[in-house]
Parts: C-alpha cells; sequence; structure tokens
C-alpha cells in the first residue's frame, strides 16, 4: 500500500494510506436519462509566460486530451467556459483557438460540444447596450462557425451598463435572434463572479427570476436551456417548474448536483458542472445507475465526491479552477500544476491537501501511487518535510 505524510491544520503531521484505485468502467452507450455537460479547464503549457496579464499560452495536447477522457466517459463537453477561465487568464485570441480546436475534435470523434460566447474582448468598459449586443454577436459567430452549440455567457459588460432589466432584455432580444440553433442561457451568482451580482436586472433574486422566467417564455423555441449556478437547490428546484415544456434547467450547482439530477419524481436538473471535470468516472457510473433506476448505486457513485465538490468550490468560489487542475494533475493527465493567469496560487497549501485527501477518499485516482508522489512533491517544493 502507498503512503504520504501530510501536514494537519494544528501543525502536525499524520500518515495516509492510498486507497486503491476504484473500476470505473466507461459507459457502453449515451446516458438515456440526462444531457450532462462537463465544463473543461485548459492546460497551461509549462514553459509558457502564464504570469498574471500575460496572454495564455496552452498545452494543446494534453488540453484536447482531456477532452477526449471526457467524452470517453460519454459527457459533452462544455468549452470556454468560466472553468477554462474565461475572464481570469485566457484571453479572446487563445479562447477563439480552443473553440476552433475542440470543436474541430469534437465533429472528427462524434462527440457533443457546447462553447461559450460573451462579451470579455471587448477591452474598455462600456455605456452602450449596442456595444454589448455586437460584441455578443462577435463571438457568437466565431461559435456557429465551428458547429458547437452556444452557451450565452453572463456579460460582465453588460451587468456594469445595463440600469434596468428592460436593458437586459433589449440585448438579450436582439442577440437571440442572432442565433441558428437553440442556445443555453447562463445564469453565474456572485459567489462564482462579484461583478455579476444583480444580473437580469435585480439584486432581488425571485425578481431576477422573474424578469429571466419572461425572457425564456417569449423565445422558447430558441432556448435549449439555463444553466444555473446559484448553490440554491430550493430556487433551481422552483425555477424547474415555471419553464416553458421541452426547456432545461442545467444544473451549475457544484454543491448539490445528486438531489437536482436525480429530481424529485416530476422535475429533474440536466447538468452542466466544473466538478464533473474532476469527477468524471463517479458522475458517468452514477447517470448509468440513473438509466437502470439503482437508486443506490447513484448514490454509492456521487455520495462520496459530494464533500470533494463542496471543498474545491468553497468560498472564495471563483478559485475553484485552481483545484480543478490540480486535481488533474494528481490524476496524471497534465505534466504539471501550471495554469494560465499564475492561478495555481490561488489556494493555500492546507485547501490544496484537503482537496488530495477528500479525492482519494472518493477513489478518484486512476494511479493513488502517482498521486501520492506528486503530491509529495508539492509539499516538500512548499517546504514542508
Amino acid at each position: 500500500m502507498t503512503t504520504i505524510t501530510l501536514p494537519t491544520a494544528d501543525g502536525g503531521s499524520t500518515r495516509h494510506t492510498m486507497n486503491d484505485a476504484a473500476d470505473w468502467p466507461l459507459p457502453q452507450r449515451p446516458f438515456q436519462s440526462r444531457i450532462a455537460f462537463a465544463a473543461a479547464h485548459v492546460v497551461a503549457d509549462p514553459l509558457g509566460d502564464n504570469t498574471p496579464g500575460a496572454p495564455a499560452v496552452v498545452d494543446w495536447d494534453a488540453t484536447l486530451a482531456f477532452r477526449h477522457h471526457l467524452w470517453g466517459y460519454g459527457f459533452g463537453v462544455a468549452e470556454a467556459m468560466d472553468t477554462a477561465q474565461r475572464g481570469m487568464g485566457l484571453d479572446w485570441p487563445t479562447t477563439q483557438e480552443l473553440i476552433r480546436r475542440s470543436a474541430a475534435e469534437a465533429s472528427s470523434s462524434g462527440h457533443r460540444i457546447a462553447a461559450g460566447a460573451g462579451t470579455d474582448h471587448l477591452d474598455q468598459p462600456t455605456n452602450s447596450l449596442d456595444d454589448v449586443a455586437a460584441a455578443y454577436e462577435t463571438q457568437i459567430d466565431v461559435v456557429q462557425s465551428t458547429g458547437a452549440q452556444i452557451i450565452l455567457m453572463a456579460s460582465r459588460h453588460l451587468a456594469a451598463v445595463a440600469q434596468t432589466a428592460d436593458d437586459y432584455r433589449a440585448v438579450y432580444d436582439r442577440i437571440i435572434s442572432r442565433t441558428d440553433q437553440p442556445v443555453i442561457l447562463h445564469w453565474l451568482g456572485p459567489m462564482f463572479d462579484p461583478a455579476l451580482r444583480g444580473y437580469w436586472g435585480s439584486d432581488d433574486v425571485e425578481t431576477a427570476t422573474d424578469h429571466v422566467v419572461g425572457l425564456i417564455h417569449d423565445h422558447a423555441a430558441r432556448i435549449d436551456g439555463i444553466k444555473v449556478s446559484l448553490l440554491d437547490a430550493g430556487h433551481e428546484k422552483a425555477l424547474r417548474t415555471r419553464l416553458p415544456a421541452g426547456v432545461r434547467v442545467y444544473t451549475g450547482d457544484d454543491f448539490n448536483y445528486p438531489e437536482l439530477i436525480g429530481g424529485d419524481g416530476t422535475h429533474h436538473s440536466d447538468a452542466l458542472l466544473g466538478i464533473f471535470a474532476a469527477i468524471a468516472p463517479a458522475a458517468a457510473a452514477a447517470l448509468e445507475a440513473l438509466d437502470r433506476g439503482d437508486d443506490d448505486a447513484y448514490e454509492a457513485a456521487f455520495g462520496p465526491t459530494v464533500p470533494l465538490a463542496r471543498h474545491v468550490f468553497g468560498a472564495p468560489t471563483y478559485y475553484y479552477k485552481t483545484g480543478i487542475a490540480f486535481l488533474s494533475w494528481l490524476s496524471g493527465f497534465q505534466p504539471g500544476f501550471t495554469m494560465v493567469g499564475g492561478l495555481q496560487s490561488a489556494r493555500s497549501l492546507p485547501h490544496l491537501v484537503e482537496t488530495f485527501r477528500l479525492a482519494d477518499a472518493a477513489r478518484l485516482f486512476p494511479d493513488p501511487e502517482l498521486a501520492a508522489a506528486r503530491m509529495a512533491t508539492l509539499l516538500r517544493t512548499y517546504g514542508v518535510a
């Protein structure tokens, strides 16, 4: 058995024995009960100048190989989302290349992909709703040109310039009409991005919900669903009951996904989750169990992943990307623990140690010996004997 000495919160240490790798077989057919996207991260080139503010330098081979890992476990890939560090290190020129490369891989291998279209290429703040709408249209054209489904990402620029719910409607009415296939809307709460506070025209969540539900009803034929990342299971359950038939809620709730995906017998959420990038084998096993109606197996697969997800997405939630890249490195999917924008420094060593421990408890490491060796290397780098 592989063991490693880990530091403890009180300044001491403990000897940790690694669990054996779990047998997580690849799905043999597409999921039947739910649509499930994993929001994928990008792998930084360890030799690139990925300092804060510098253009992103990506390890394309490792980045695309990770997408094939997700596709292999049955997931669609949600590309160029906040998990890929949109607005936190991934610049627009690199984002365009990422979308094009990933969409080409998806097309050649017959897998599903959706990609984020936003306004983050605008270099300066704007006071013009027309500027925001035109920026969306630029990115919509890029995504549509690749054949990927469009995710209309929440816009910091729109949140800054919009004064009323009508301002949001003016922009969304215009850009939804520009799309050539049903889109996924994107509601990212302020815990994920403080600049998005008051999105849809109100700081009151129920009032904002009224606004977005009205938008969805008016454009139901052009909207596939809405990704909701508010970390509020009760709100998401209520929202599901208010949408037109055929419009999905894609849960982005990385705290409560098992109960939201499982549903209440009448309504359920589909999935578009960043944590699925880290727990893909277990999540695939859970969704297969759901397909065959095996509640015990569903809980057995998903249950141990929840403490990990709640830790990785703990406050400040917007730094969850660091945990996703860290687990990818420990699992052998990338050569080093580096991130664009230098974001590998965004979580403390004690946070990373707990991430490692919880991932091992969920038996998510395909090679526990490698994970332990890499964790030991990180501890030495930090000066922990």
